[in-house]
């Protein structure tokens, strides 16, 4: 089975309700993981580390998504 590539990243944001970060330069990124479950793993982890911070939002990322050009889903050209 192929692995489907997730990516762990986050960082401060401007606004709590919102996804845009305050520093893009300053992106936290956790890592790739080859599956959902290592992936949200490494996500609580990061986000239980940075609970007291209500503006500090880590996300996961479905990379794998982007790269199987053989569905409609993907977002790379053909």
């Amino acid at each position: 089975m192929t692995p489907k590539l997730h990516l762990v990243y986050g960082g401060e944001l401007i606004d709590p309700q919102k996804t845009e970060f305050i520093d893009y330069s300053k992106i936290d990124v956790i890592g790739m993981y080859p599956n959902y479950a290592t992936a949200f793993a490494a996500w609580k982890e990061a986000a239980q580390r940075t609970v007291d911070n209500a503006h500090m939002r880590y996300f996961i990322a479905h990379l794998h998504r982007l790269e199987d050009e053989t569905t409609e889903d993907s977002a790379l050209p053909a």
